[in-house]
């Protein structure tokens, strides 16, 4: 079966793609300095074996990068989508495992920032709304710092099917509200767990909201009215690894 292609581009997102024995690097576009950056960020694997490599000039590759106004760094390259994992299958038998869901969040730019933390504070996946999932944006690719190689991303076509159908397998969902009066720091995170985030906008949707087991938020400065939907994250990403590791 042929799998669709589409091009990212950065250091970051190109290099960690050629690292990741799941994903198919069909080309790659470098400049000469910028494969000489491979090889120093590799020095026992050669990467490029077996991919096609043109080179080209900064100004040659300009035209990959330009309309999302991103840095291409001298590194672009053609790839596939990676297999996608069956979720139920992946959730069956395991235990303390934590989700992160996305109830419209659709900004590239916030969600390359929250998979990029999502990877380092390890959690285990992120569900998203397939529709809604920008999959082949290379701003995204160039916010998650080469992370989507490195995080597991459900796509499904139902967000509420999806909580509805967790919550029968004995997860825990817990959804971000600054309106909420807990804080999410007096939650003791244990067991299956997801965290549920809405959009900027927005927030989460009444009717996703009522799969939510509990609502919490982040005690922030009141004159202050939100966070960032990937500061918020990252910062809950990072206590619950931590109280994790913990117990």
């Amino acid at each position: 079966m042929n799998k669709s292609s589409f091009f990212i581009v950065g250091k970051h997102p190109v290099i960690e793609a050629l690292k990741n024995n799941d994903r198919k690097v069909l080309r790659i576009f470098l400049t000469e300095e910028s494969k000489k950056t491979i090889y120093r960020e590799s020095p026992n694997k050669n990467l490029l074996k077996d991919i096609k490599v043109y080179f080209k000039t900064k100004k040659e590759l300009d035209k990959y990068s330009r309309n999302e106004g991103i840095m291409h760094q001298g590194f672009v390259a053609e790839i596939e989508h990676i297999e996608k994992i069956e979720f139920k299958e992946f959730i069956k038998n395991k235990k303390n495992l934590t989700f992160a869901c996305l109830d419209e969040v659709t900004d590239p730019r916030n969600i390359g920032s929250l998979i990029r933390s999502a990877a380092s504070f390890k959690i285990d996946g992120i569900i998203v709304k397939e529709r809604h999932f920008p999959k082949e944006s290379k701003l995204m690719y160039k916010s998650a710092s080469g992370c989507l190689e490195h995080i597991n991303i459900f796509q499904v076509s139902n967000i509420n099917t999806t909580l509805k159908y967790l919550r029968e397998k004995n997860f825990w969902i817990y959804g971000f509200d600054s309106k909420s009066k807990k804080d999410f720091t007096d939650i003791k995170w244990e067991g299956n767990i997801v965290l549920l985030f809405g959009s900027e906008g927005h927030g989460i949707k009444k009717n996703t909201e009522k799969y939510s087991d509990y609502l919490v938020k982040i005690d922030i400065n009141n004159k202050v009215e939100s966070l960032n939907i990937s500061n918020t994250a990252s910062i809950v990403f990072h206590h619950i690894n931590k109280q994790k590791k913990i117990s």
